[in-house]
């Protein structure tokens, strides 16, 4: 079953946790990553990144992510 554009999930999931260093991309415990949630579109999952992001601007090494999970899905399109 093939969807229309306009019903396509676009799967993104939003994921943070503490980094090892502002260098690079390593997490300092992979036990204590939060996991915010998937959704369906980019503009929640860019909504819940910026509630989650704004809640932990004192902390420096926090950091949070939009990943696209329906580009991982499917990476021809």
């Amino acid at each position: 079953m093939i969807d229309s554009v306009e019903n396509k999930q676009l799967l993104h999931l939003v994921f943070g946790g503490e980094l090892e260093s502002l260098e690079g991309v390593r997490f300092s415990d992979l036990d204590a990553l939060d996991i915010v949630g998937i959704y369906p579109n980019y503009a929640s999952a860019l909504k819940a990144w910026k509630s989650k992001a704004q809640q932990t601007v004192d902390n420096a090494h926090m950091r949070y992510f939009i990943v696209h999970l329906h580009r991982l899905l499917d990476p021809e399109s």
